[in-house]
């Protein structure tokens, strides 16, 4: 049976609605009695004792914010109550810390089915990318993707095209009635089993082409982050080979990507084409580029699945669309999944820098090394610097949807997404497009933006991406299977075709965090082995990179 109420920490001063909880209604929790003078809808807090004008407001154990009004005992916090606080970090007031690993023992010897690169890395889907070093070659990336999906394969079914003929028919046959009586349905939405085995490349689970804004007319700096980041993803190990098309007189140059992928990858041999359009026609450097591409997709192709230690994955731990459930249920899942894979030797990556803001010391003390914890200080104080300058501080970063279902203060989020880390120490700590060779837990610099975020965890070497959501994001990644992670029942139940697994069952008392964290690894497993997320399945390619701007 659902409880009513959840307190998250014994230090805490608010206690959160499971449900909603009606003006006048008492609610006893831990032999205390409160009447309720308002509605507090779920997901909400109300605060546990009169809290006067500056007096603090405790979550999660930590300093969330201060009253701006005063609160009598039971009244909801609100953003007109509440304003966002935290506390001072440094690495100067780091305190040792301690951790205990969980049981790992049923863990030991589990393996999933993946691809094994000449590096040694392991990546879980065997894909050929093509990218554009400019803008001005999107169209072309674009014409290579029509001709390669829809030849090959891969190309996604036209859901809703039946639809709109449907319509322009009865438009046509002047019964537009009957076209406004016509109920919404619901096509299958998506490449299945039997579209796959038709591919004439077995081993190939797609073709990858991105788009993007940039790599001339802006910064220096934004053309070289932009090679960085494609040297990342080449030497991904989900990436079999790489097709590149370049104008040939742009910033983001041919070079500075080489250099780049060498500094990342010093013995790098994978198939990697470069085809630059100011050498001749379009049409010229098109059908080469067709050419090399396919005999590519030959050699890519002899790669197969194999069985690799679950310790060769690299998960990355992201949020997105959260709501008051996020901290209680998705994220602790999340936390201890990211435990139980350190534990075992692997890696995990907690990202979204606007989103850690708040519990910045409990970060410090987690970092192993006085120098990693004074590296994440400067990433942070440099970012939430830049922040300030325009006017756009991290307190700014709740949405209108994170606030309308509970979470009133960036600190409240931050110290809830703070959950997906678990609470392994900090083994390294990593800038945007960086990517380390250590294992364990990893802090990686990226926004919050969704697919900002899930670019640069990409990038930094995640072949698995967990994204807890409470109010639904679509959000995927063209080369890393990103697995949407419900919070509550309720939204798994109503975006079936989005959510990959629920972590409802831990808001209504049904499993324990660390039962679903057990079902949620099975599942990362079968996903890393080949099974589909709604994500990939969708083709939710989402590709943005961060031009290391003021982004939240």
């Amino acid at each position: 049976m659902l409880h009513k109420v959840l307190k998250v920490n014994v230090n805490d001063n608010v206690i959160v609605a499971l449900r909603d909880l009606a003006a006048g209604e008492a609610v006893d929790f831990e032999g205390e009695s409160y009447v309720l003078p308002y509605t507090v809808y779920a997901k909400h807090k109300f605060v546990t004792q009169d809290l006067a004008i500056g007096d603090p407001v405790m979550m999660y154990g930590v300093l969330v914010g201060r009253a701006s009004q005063p609160i009598k005992r039971g009244e909801p916090v609100t953003t007109y109550n509440l304003k966002h606080d935290s506390e001072p970090y440094s690495t100067a007031k780091r305190q040792p810390y301690s951790w205990t690993p969980p049981d790992v023992s049923k863990w030991v010897g589990r393996t999933f089915k993946g691809y094994r690169r000449s590096d040694g890395k392991v990546g879980t889907y065997n894909y050929w990318l093509v990218i554009p070093l400019v803008f001005c070659e999107n169209r072309n990336v674009l014409t290579l993707k029509d001709a390669f999906e829809r030849e090959l394969g891969y190309a996604q079914p036209d859901l809703y095209r039946d639809q709109v003929r449907e319509f322009l028919h009865l438009y046509q046959q002047g019964q537009i009635d009957v076209l406004k009586k016509i109920e919404p349905f619901a096509p299958v939405a998506a490449i299945d089993a039997s579209v796959i085995t038709k591919r004439p490349f077995k081993n190939i689970d797609g073709i990858k082409f991105l788009t993007h804004e940039g790599g001339c007319g802006g910064t220096r700096q934004d053309a070289h982050t932009l090679c960085s980041l494609f040297a990342s993803y080449a030497v991904h190990p989900n990436v079999a080979g790489i097709t590149v098309l370049s104008l040939g007189c742009q910033n983001s140059e041919e070079k500075i990507l080489m250099d780049e992928i060498h500094k990342r990858s010093h013995h790098f041999d994978k198939p990697l084409y470069i085809f630059e359009q100011q050498q001749g026609t379009e049409a010229e450097m098109m059908s080469m580029a067709i050419k090399q591409t396919f005999l590519g997709l030959i050699k890519a192709d002899k790669h197969e699945r194999e069985e690799v230690p679950i310790t060769e994955l690299v998960v990355g731990l992201k949020c997105g669309g959260s709501d008051g459930f996020s901290g209680i249920s998705a994220n602790p899942v999340l936390g201890q999944v990211s435990d139980i894979l350190v534990a075992l030797g692997g890696k995990t990556l907690l990202a979204e820098f606007p989103e850690l803001h708040g519990v910045e010391q409990e970060l410090l003390n987690r970092c192993v090394t006085e120098e990693k914890a004074a590296k994440f200080e400067r990433l942070m104080r440099d970012y939430s610097g830049k922040a300030d300058a325009v006017g756009s501080a991290f307190a700014f970063n709740p949405s209108p949807g994170n606030i309308k279902d509970g979470l009133i203060t960036d600190a409240i989020k931050s110290a809830g997404a703070a959950k997906k880390g678990g609470s392994a120490p900090i083994q390294d700590v990593t800038n945007y497009t960086e990517i380390s060779s250590e294992k364990g837990l990893q802090l990686v610099c990226t926004p919050g933006n969704d697919v900002e975020a899930t670019t640069g965890k990409t990038a930094a070497g995640a072949t698995v991406i967990l994204f807890t959501t409470g109010l639904g994001t679509p959000t995927g990644n063209p080369i890393c299977p990103v697995m949407k992670v419900a919070t509550n029942s309720t939204l798994a139940n109503k975006m079936s075709d989005v959510i990959d697994f629920d972590c409802g069952p831990v808001v209504t008392g049904e499993q324990t965090i660390a039962q679903n964290a057990d079902a949620l690894l099975e599942e990362i497993i079968q996903v890393a082995s080949g099974k589909l997320t709604h994500a990939q399945r969708l083709a939710q390619d989402d590709f943005i990179p961060w031009k290391r701007g003021v982004s939240l």
